[in-house]
């Protein structure tokens, strides 16, 4: 089991520097990989850029995207970001891609001039047109929504053939397609059985080997009204939405130490063996606090401990709908 960090890299949480800093920390710690989130609703930091810093900053674990989506960045000219940020983190590099928000991402993507209604073919044209770029000349593209006739050369990365791209989505579409596609798995259902079902399908339609990961949102509280009151605070800022919503789509955990182990060990036991944790903390002391506890979660004071049942606020909602 891998164990990941999301980095807190909105402007309402850390600033840049302090989110370096951070992503060291959480080296020493122990963790396994550190990633970065991309938006243009609200203000963070560009990925991609961020990560660079990082991978200038550490030197063993993976840094990645979490989800990046492509549709905000011309393909070829972020082909060629993306090996340089390879070469620059000794092929460490993983890409979590995501499609957006819906009723959520449709002004970045008018913003960007990208049809919301497409954004799954044009998520998938952009993996395909990387995976050409990174493996050898191609001089032309032709894919559903992505059309290009005359294509340039890019900078090899330093990972052959490119760092693995892991597509971030549950429904049966995205299972279908993760199958075809991608090379890991990146979702975040609340209930562990449908991470088993959705994995078990991706399996059956696939004889590739292809990771599978979790996307879990988590605050340390002994006390569990300060718990789901610190996971409703992070949804309003994040999404403008409250727990009450957010907990029907997403994993989200919350308790003691023990108590958030129990749950990540339910999607363990499910299949998953990267799991990325997201701090629902906007406070850069809490955060600072949040990532020490989370420390106890990794396999040396976890993997083999049998803790009671895990306490998921959200497992009496029924998911309704995904967002990415």
């Amino acid at each position: 089991m891998h164990y990941g960090l999301l980095l807190p890299a909105g402007q309402a949480q850390l600033p840049v520097t302090a989110v370096v800093e951070l992503a060291r920390e959480a080296e020493r710690l122990g963790f396994d990989s550190v990633w970065a989130g991309d938006s243009l609703v609200r203000a963070r930091a560009e990925p991609l850029t961020l990560l660079t810093a990082v991978a200038q900053a550490t030197e063993r674990v993976t840094v990645g995207t979490a989800a990046l989506l492509p549709a905000f960045r011309q393909p070829v000219q972020a082909a060629c970001a993306i090996s340089t940020l390879d070469q620059l983190s000794g092929g460490r590099l993983v890409l979590g891609l995501g499609a957006g928000f819906p009723g959520f991402s449709e002004p970045e993507f008018d913003l960007v001039g990208v049809r919301f209604k497409t954004r799954f073919s044009h998520l998938d044209d952009v993996a395909r047109l990387w995976r050409d770029l990174w493996t050898g000349t191609p001089r032309s593209f032709h894919g559903k929504v992505l059309h290009h006739d005359w294509l340039p050369d890019v900078p090899a990365p330093s990972r052959p053939g490119g760092p693995p791209l892991w597509l971030a989505g549950a429904t049966p579409s995205a299972l279908r397609r993760t199958a075809d596609l991608y090379d890991g798995w990146l979702p975040y259902p609340p209930d562990p059985a449908d991470y088993a079902r959705g994995l078990t399908t991706i399996r059956s339609l696939s004889d590739r080997p292809i990771t599978p990961a979790l996307f879990a949102t988590a605050f340390i509280a002994d006390d569990p009204a300060r718990g789901r009151q610190s996971l409703d605070t992070y949804c309003q800022a994040t999404y403008a939405r409250p727990l009450s919503v957010i907990g029907t789509i997403q994993t989200m955990l919350t308790g003691p130490v023990e108590t958030v182990a129990a749950g990540l060990r339910e999607y363990e036991l499910a299949g998953a063996d990267h799991i990325l944790i997201r701090i629902a903390a906007l406070d850069a002391d809490v955060v600072a606090d949040q990532l020490h506890l989370l420390a106890g979660l990794l396999p040396t004071n976890f993997r083999n401990t049998e803790p009671p049942s895990a306490f998921h606020p959200c497992r009496e909602w029924i998911p309704t709908r995904e967002i990415r």
